[in-house]
């Protein structure tokens, strides 16, 4: 018999050392962490105690993010109470670039805003290329990406050359009527494959507040 025999045996019979407890005492098997033998039983032990060490990061991890999803969540109610509270387009538009400048810590924010008359002259209403809108009308969820090369950063003015990641959000459901975009000079902030669940609520309250307001 080999040792493959061994281990065969063993799996098809789990109960053997449950019929033969004596042997777990007297089977010696490497230390995990050190060269010295010990039984099977404590090496067992030490096998649990590892498991439990990971469930434990593990679990500290969860907690951690929803610790984070917490804080968002509350950001995001906040912003949401300042853009109920908006009674027109102005301060609709200064909570928006208050709450993500101060509550989300987004330096730079360009809103776009068209088909609407009441914004003519505004910095948000100016005219936008139409192979922008037919860009954001494509894009059916916020995207995220370094700012090299994106059409979009020539919203930021002054401060696009020195924006390194750009965030993306198309404003409206049915119809775009605009897109907001946040700029970072931090190159990791607004990275290709992270999360866009809270921009897009953020993007639909923020489609909600204007289209009830221009």
């Amino acid at each position: 018999m080999d040792a493959n025999d061994v281990a065969q045996f063993l799996k098809t019979n789990p109960q053997f050392f449950d019929q033969n407890p004596q042997l777990l005492e007297s089977i010696y098997v490497p230390h995990p962490h050190g060269g010295r033998a010990i039984p099977l039983s404590e090496r067992q032990i030490v096998s649990l105690r590892d498991k439990v060490r990971l469930l434990e990061v593990k679990l500290g991890e969860l907690l951690r993010f929803g610790e984070d999803n917490d804080a968002i969540g509350e950001k995001v109610h906040r912003l949401s109470l300042a853009l109920l509270g908006a009674k027109d387009f102005a301060a609709t538009a200064h909570a928006l670039y208050f709450h993500l400048r101060e509550d989300f810590a987004v330096p730079h924010v360009a809103l776009r805003v068209w088909g609407k008359s009441l914004l003519d002259g505004t910095l948000e209403g100016s005219p936008v290329e139409a192979a922008l809108r037919d860009q954001a009308e494509t894009m059916g969820a916020p995207q995220c990406g370094p700012a090299a090369g994106n059409p979009f950063l020539p919203w930021f003015r002054e401060a696009a050359e020195h924006i390194r990641s750009v965030a993306l959000v198309p404003l409206g459901q049915t119809r775009v009527i605009g897109v907001l975009a946040l700029g970072s000079e931090d190159a990791q902030r607004f990275f290709t494959e992270m999360g866009t669940l809270y921009l897009r609520r953020i993007g639909e309250l923020t489609a909600g507040a204007l289209a009830a307001r221009t």
